[in-house]
This record gives structure tokens, sequence and C-alpha cells, in this order.
């Protein structure tokens, strides 16, 4: 029987990456930025919104691994479809 990938798909793993990051930086523009910052991005708090562009980025990437799970087949079913090929070789 065949099985999800689970936490080793690697499309959860970037969303949590982008998950963190963009904590960070929503927690920096929210609470760190000054006059100064604000004026060298021409009025833009540019952390913030970078930061809830990689939350919302993360929620997708994590929809999308839970939508669409990667399935891993059984060994058995694995060994059979090998074994099948090997017999169907053309031989050197």
């Amino acid at each position: 029987m065949a099985r999800k990938a689970g936490l080793f798909d690697l499309r959860l793993v970037i969303a949590m990456l982008f998950a963190i990051y963009g904590v960070v930086l929503l927690v920096v523009g929210l609470g760190f930025t000054d006059e100064a910052d604000l004026t060298k991005a021409d009025g833009l708090n540019i952390n913030l919104w970078t930061g809830v562009g990689m939350i919302a980025l993360s929620a997708v990437f994590a929809a999308w691994a839970t939508l669409r799970p990667v399935i891993v087949p059984d060994e058995s079913a694995a060994a059979g479809r090998d074994g099948a090929g090997e017999s169907s070789g053309t031989g050197g």
C-alpha cells in the first residue's frame, strides 16, 4: 500500500523556511522600523510587506503539499516492477 511523503516533502520544508523568515521580517517591520528606514524605501515599510508576502507564499506551499501529497510506493510494489523491467532487457 502506498503512503504519503509527509514531513519529507520538500514543499513543507520550503513553507517552513518562508514562514520563519516571514515572521522575522514582519516583527522587524512592525517594531523596529524608524523614519530613516522609511525614507530610504520611499515611505514604504519594505520589511513589513515582504514579511506578509513570505507568509502568504508559505501558506500557498503548505496548502499545495496538503492538497496534492506525494505518494511513495511500497518497496514490494517497486521490487515487483523492477523485476519485470529486468526480464525485458535487450541482452547484451
